[in-house]
């Protein structure tokens, strides 16, 4: 199974997907985690990422594709893959599409976990972080045993500024903007998926489970 999962902050990609690898032996790919490894092993393409960086600017398509399809080409992969973070861009897409159908192994399709915003508001906004640890809370699914406080070092646990819901709001307009012509790839290609985004992980998980078999990619898992 060779899939991207898409969704905007929040719908719980990343945690599908290690429920996904943990499940079903379909390995989870997060490009920030495949960047920082070849940034700290000092490859070569690891310290061409490491200039734009450092100097704040956007890694160019072509490298981050270059980057993602080393990887890829790792035996661990040879099962499946379940990429979170990447493809970002149509220009991305595009160049992961060309590599994988270069080595016969293409893409089954990109699924989007689809929420409601104010699910999304609900989940960003509760999010707490301690002013000393930076150890992460949420005030509705892993609260601190002392409310406000943190478990670990007894510092205040504080709301950032890009998790108040009216920056949330902000954060996924522009995200659905951006997003929209990714969508738009996969949707002419016949290969975008959709998957309801409510409630716990374990339902959603259960959702995405049917969807694969439904459409055979569990079976060719192995394949």
């Amino acid at each position: 199974m060779r899939i991207v999962l898409l969704g905007p902050p929040g719908t719980g990609k990343g945690s599908l997907a290690s429920l996904c690898d943990e499940k079903l032996s379909v390995a989870h790919v997060s490009t920030g985690e495949i960047f920082r490894h070849e940034i700290a092993r000092g490859s070569a393409l690891g310290k061409r990422v490491q200039q734009y960086v450092k100097n704040g600017r956007l890694v160019p398509d072509e490298l981050v594709v270059e980057v993602m399809v080393k990887r890829l080409a790792s035996p661990k992969f040879v099962k499946g893959f379940l990429l979170d973070g990447f493809p970002r861009t149509q220009k991305q897409a595009a160049g992961l599409d060309a590599a994988l159908v270069k080595r016969e192994r293409p893409l089954h399709g990109a699924v989007y976990i689809a929420s409601p915003q104010d699910v999304l508001v609900r989940r960003l906004s509760g999010r707490r972080v301690c002013v000393g640890c930076s150890l992460n809370y949420h005030i509705r699914t892993m609260r601190p045993k002392k409310a406000g406080i943190c478990d670990r070092c007894a510092r205040p646990l504080v709301l950032r500024e890009d998790d108040k819901p009216e920056t949330v709001r902000k954060r996924l307009k522009l995200d659905a903007k951006n997003a929209a012509p990714l969508l738009a790839y996969y949707k002419a290609r016949k290969r975008l998926y959709r998957v309801d985004g409510r409630g716990h992980i374990d339902t959603v998980y259960k959702r995405a489970n049917q969807l694969f078999r439904k459409l055979g990619w569990v079976r060719a898992l192995h394949a």
